[in-house]
């Protein structure tokens, strides 16, 4: 999947908090990407790094894959097709949500 080109549905854009667990603030748009199934049964959730305000929906490149140990899903970073990210900047930019889970970044 990294390297791969996809369109992700904004559905918890920047500066939104998350539906359920309201003290946790999306500093970046988090979407999902229609038509892939993810292990949790639900459409595979992408957080979209590189964007400088909250969008509706958004194409780019997967450069990154958050493997989850504790956790059925995986969570892919999608950026536009000339960034380029460093496993440190892609953790900074995902830590408000990835800091509950045990994972990897895998590039």
């Amino acid at each position: 999947m990294i390297g791969s080109r996809v369109t992700v549905k904004i559905d918890r854009p920047m500066g939104s908090y998350h539906p359920k667990h309201k003290d946790i603030y999306y500093p970046i748009n988090y979407g999902y990407i229609e038509g892939i199934m993810a292990p949790d049964g639900e459409e595979q959730d992408a957080y979209v790094l590189g964007v400088d305000g909250p969008v509706q929906q958004f194409t780019g490149i997967v450069v990154a894959i958050i493997h989850r140990f504790d956790d059925v899903e995986e969570k892919w970073v999608v950026a536009p097709e000339d960034m380029m990210l460093t496993r440190e900047e892609i953790e900074k930019q995902v830590h408000f949500q990835e800091q509950y889970f045990k994972s990897e970044i895998r590039m």
